[in-house]
């Protein structure tokens, strides 16, 4: 972007700068610390200029919005054509307590649908399962059946509205019951649009939700996204997830690295299967964390639009666009937020939203700021919700695409996270003998991302404590007082009459129907085959969300974590 008489002069520039400038200046007055890192403990320079891009090209590095590399934009207009899709978590109770939730952030602008389930639901099992107990619709809706789908989305026409399903083991079950409710409200599957988690890979990872082992458990996901790739091609079948990566205490690197790997892997396991990469390549969605470190997030989106159009071709031979694109949902960080004087993450909050719409997400939830103390109110929601609609409507972030752009910081750090990010790929490709699947799984027992992830969360807590890491209400700025503001309190009632309203629906189903349906399941599973359409049978019969997992658990087994050692 300039050339090397104009990079001599500007570092001969620089270093009069230096010695006439800022020596004297430092000499008198110093800095504020003697080194600057972001929240990752990714050190950052006092200045940048052309010199710290030099071998940026303009063409093959930035190129133009909507086209490749992409790393300034998916779309030619970004923002200015449309917003990102407005998208806040919600779920708690029983399906009629969250349905009324729903109609609030609809009537509140929210332009999509985000579903939270309690931890059964997430594990695949029934609210009358012994191990649900003292669980059921507490940090999350619980459902059982269909039936409980059908209250949730009572009032909501599923041909207008997006809907997200962050659920992981039991992802295809509740996938399987929005198709037999959009069955229901005779809503042609081909015109359902959302997402569903189901990411399996970063479970094992990092989040810790499973029913069966990793192989198998990566089958399973493969199924489901060939089946979404014939009947529902505007949904999206998975959301590979580094937001919880990020929230288990990796470094931004590792999570865009970790994240990409995962996304990889499952784009092998679609190309064993016979699927064609430019076919299923458009319906692969991510999600990423937003952190406090403005600029490196900025950075972290940008490198990762820019590593995955490229991979994608090169490695896997995606020939259209739509498959070279990253697409992506941007969480604001849950880990950043404090107990301690709450209404300061209104602020944490927006400065992690401002980084997702500066780094182009396609969609944000923003986290309410009692979300550190239970899950979130009304009011709470709705200056989540108000947050975004600020930053999309007065801030003037949405109304250029890629702001950040061309600036020398941003680009250098751009290329810095592009580099780190593809030495853990290169990595991880080696360890699976040039499969980044088989690296993945051989990552996953080995415990080789549990201790990458485990060093990173230590030594941040190290500079937490030692002081160098300032986290405000927490370590400096303490105040003595409660500010403790009223919290949303789950009914005590929920989960007897979540169990009440499962067994009315065991009592009326047809017994006869439910067991034909399960043993074609379990054929399936037995043969290998797609258990994507045996399931959809299932949930329309009415059987459970345990029944249908426990088919899985009774022929893979349940999964037992090694232990992983340094």
């Amino acid at each position: 972007m300039y050339d090397d008489e104009d990079l001599a002069a500007i570092r001969e520039g620089r270093e009069s700068w230096a010695d006439e400038t800022l020596d004297p200046v430092l000499d008198r007055h110093g800095e504020r610390r003697d080194r600057f890192a972001t929240v990752s403990n990714h050190e950052i320079d006092r200045l940048y200029t052309p010199a710290d891009v030099a071998d940026l090209d303009y063409d093959e590095d930035l190129g133009f919005p909507g086209e490749e590399p992409y790393t300034r934009g998916v779309y030619p207009t970004m923002y200015r054509g449309r917003t990102w899709t407005m998208r806040q978590f919600a779920g708690f109770g029983t399906a009629e307590e969250t349905n009324e939730r729903f109609h609030y952030l609809i009537g509140e602008g929210q332009t999509g649908l985000s579903v939270a389930f309690d931890m059964p639901s997430l594990m695949g099992l029934d609210s009358d399962d012994p191990m649900s107990d003292g669980e059921v619709g507490r940090e999350g809706v619980a459902v059982d059946t269909l039936r409980d789908m059908e209250i949730l989305f009572d009032g909501i026409d599923l041909d207008e509205v997006s809907t997200s399903f962050t659920i992981n083991p039991s992802a295809p079950v509740v996938y399987a019951m929005y198709l037999a409710l959009a069955d229901r409200q005779g809503v042609p599957r081909e015109e359902l649009r959302g997402t569903l988690q189901n990411d399996m890979l970063k479970e094992f990872i990092a989040q810790k939700e499973w029913v069966v082992p990793p192989e198998p458990s990566l089958s399973v996901v493969t199924d489901v996204i060939e089946f979404a790739v014939d009947q529902t091609p505007k949904f999206k079948p998975v959301s590979v997830s580094g937001y919880h990566i990020r929230e288990a205490g990796s470094t931004a690197v590792q999570e865009l690295a970790f994240t990409l790997a995962d996304g990889f892997a499952y784009v092998e396991d679609c190309l064993d299967r016979g699927l064609d990469v430019d076919d299923f390549g458009p319906q692969l969605s991510f999600f990423f964390n937003s952190h406090n470190s403005i600029f490196e997030e900025v950075a972290k989106f940008r490198a990762g639009r820019r590593i995955y159009a490229t991979l994608m071709d090169e490695w896997y031979g995606a020939e259209t666009d739509a498959a070279k694109r990253l697409k992506f949902h941007t969480q604001t960080a849950g880990q950043s937020l404090t107990a301690q004087q709450p209404l300061t993450n209104v602020v944490r909050v927006t400065i992690q939203a401002l980084a997702g719409v500066l780094g182009g997400s396609q969609s944000l939830h923003t986290n309410s700021f009692d979300e550190a103390l239970a899950l979130p109110s009304e009011e709470a929601v709705r200056v989540a919700l108000r947050t975004q609609q600020i930053i999309a409507e007065e801030s003037g972030a949405a109304d250029t695409v890629d702001p950040m752009g061309g600036s020398f910081a941003i680009e250098a750090l751009t290329n810095e996270v592009e580099a780190e990010t593809m030495a853990y790929l290169e990595e991880i490709k080696e360890m699976g003998d040039g499969s980044v699947r088989d690296g993945v799984l051989t990552g996953i027992t080995d415990g080789y991302f549990h201790r990458e992830i485990g060093d990173a969360a230590y030594e941040y807590q190290e500079r937490v404590d030692s002081g160098e890491e300032v986290v405000v209400g927490v370590n400096e700025y303490t105040v003595a007082e409660d500010t403790s503001p009223d919290l949303l309190r789950v009914d005590e009632t929920t989960q007897s009459r979540q169990r009440e309203r499962l067994a009315t629906v065991k009592d009326e189903r047809d017994d006869e129907a439910v067991a034909d349906a399960l043993d074609d399941l379990r054929e399936t599973v037995e043969a290998g085959g797609n258990v994507m359409p045996p399931i959809v049978t299932a949930v329309k019969a009415y059987a459970t969300m345990g029944e249908i997992m426990g088919v899985f658990e009774e022929h893979y087994g349940a999964y037992q974590e090694t232990a992983s050692l340094a």
